[in-house]
């Protein structure tokens, strides 16, 4: 299960170097005032966004054979917690997928100061899964 884990823990922080860089591209394809820069930017996003969706799908399968293979979902109310956030965080994830798609069809109308602040989203899931994981409150 050391292996399991390992891999758990290498799939879910590369599929995390994703959804924090992910949305700082879309900071600079909404300030993209250049064709040529945007198309740079999107094909950034594009090539992440692929790259990212296998690490995460790995990242969960392996988290899910830790639960079922530790027996974590009995009475483990820190569990429940935190699957509920890896459920946001997984929202999170689609969610990147439909902006992905504005900025490819040139309907988005945020500003770059919303895909600041969209970019904390999973800095604030990460911090409290972490506590989930490593204090385990309840």
């Amino acid at each position: 299960m050391l292996w399991v884990k390992t891999l758990h823990l290498l799939f879910i922080i590369s599929w995390f170097a994703g959804l924090f860089y992910l949305p700082r591209i879309y900071v600079n394809l909404a300030q993209a005032d250049n064709d040529e820069v945007y198309a740079c930017l999107l094909g950034m996003a594009e090539r992440l966004y692929r790259f990212m969706t296998p690490l995460a799908i790995l990242g969960v399968a392996f988290g899910l054979w830790l639960y079922l293979g530790y027996g974590l979902g009995r009475a483990q109310g820190w569990m429940h917690a935190k699957l509920a956030l890896v459920f946001v965080l997984a929202g999170y994830h689609l969610h990147c997928k439909r902006v992905l798609d504005r900025f490819r069809s040139r309907s988005n109308r945020r500003s770059h100061t919303y895909y600041r602040w969209y970019n904390e989203l999973p800095v604030i899931l990460l911090i409290f899964i972490l506590i989930l994981v490593v204090v385990r409150p309840f």
